[in-house]
């Protein structure tokens, strides 16, 4: 590249490294932006569950048992959208560590409802404490209003019953 060009270039690149990003198409996509919101709460998520030794999944099997104790295995994957066989494996673990019961649902032979043990619902309480602080420090650029406004928008996508 002949002298003058690469000066060009190298003027042309330094002129790049110090304008901000436009991401303006990107900014406009939800799924962008979830996707960044995700990726901001997430590794606070993953640090602040390891002392319980919980993944997401997991943390919503605890939360809503613990909200909605009976409840079937079949509703329970729609819920967190995991497939039962999945869903069955992550039940033997949470079962093994003594936080889960499977019940013989007494309407349908064919099916269990699920509950949690003693040691669940503690473990769920003290998790939903930690997230409900962590959620509150990823937030804190935002009023309560505009979380209100966030979480209500967000449902309105997945949200189907």
């Amino acid at each position: 590249m002949p002298i003058r060009k690469q000066k060009e270039f190298i003027e042309a690149v330094q002129e790049a490294a110090e304008q901000p990003l436009k991401q303006d198409h990107l900014l406009s996509l939800v799924g962008y932006n979830c996707r960044r919101a995700y990726l901001t709460i997430v590794p606070l998520f993953d640090e602040r569950m390891a002392q319980y030794n919980l993944k997401p999944a997991e943390f919503s099997v605890l939360s809503l048992l613990k909200a909605n104790p009976n409840i079937t295995q079949k509703r329970l994957s729609a819920a967190v959208n995991v497939s039962p066989p999945n869903l069955a494996i992550m039940l033997d673990k949470l079962e093994q560590r003594g936080l889960v019961l499977r019940q013989r649902n007494p309407l349908d032979k064919r099916s269990q409802t699920l509950i949690l043990t003693e040691a669940g619902t503690e473990l769920c309480m003290q998790s939903e404490r930690t997230t409900g602080e962590l959620e509150a420090e990823a937030t804190a650029m935002l009023t309560d209003q505009e979380r209100a406004q966030l979480l209500g928008l967000l449902q309105k996508i997945f949200v189907r019953e």
